[in-house]
């Protein structure tokens, strides 16, 4: 099982970043998938979610309305479009594959974001 995110960057606060991750090793189309950030410190925070064909998503409340996540099983990848960044975006964000079981077991090399003038 392989997860590798993308598009990590630096970003005025306002700004816009598209991440991706790319999956390989396993039936992409099978599993729900996530997006997670990190900031040292504090703790794991569930950004975004999505089903296994798209059709339902969570957002945390933090990055409702300024995010968009979405998958395409021709491609094995999963998005997240970030508008309106705010530098309490910042964090090292990750995607990673929800178990059966519910739990998160397989997870990217994560993808720094940086919102910052």
């Amino acid at each position: 099982v392989q997860l590798q995110a993308s598009g990590g960057g630096l970003v005025q606060p306002g700004g816009s970043l598209g991440l991706s991750c790319a999956a390989s090793g396993f039936h992409f189309s099978s599993f729900w998938m996530y997006w997670v950030r990190q900031v040292p410190g504090k703790e794991l925070e569930y950004v975004s979610g999505i089903n296994t064909d798209g059709t339902s998503t969570y957002y945390a409340d933090s990055v409702k309305g300024r995010c968009t996540v979405s998958r395409d099983k021709d491609k094995n990848t999963l998005y997240l479009q970030m508008d309106t960044l705010k530098p309490e975006d910042t964090a090292l964000y990750y995607c990673a594959r929800r178990s059966s079981g519910a739990a998160l077991d397989a997870w990217g090399q994560g993808t720094q974001v940086t919102v910052s003038s």
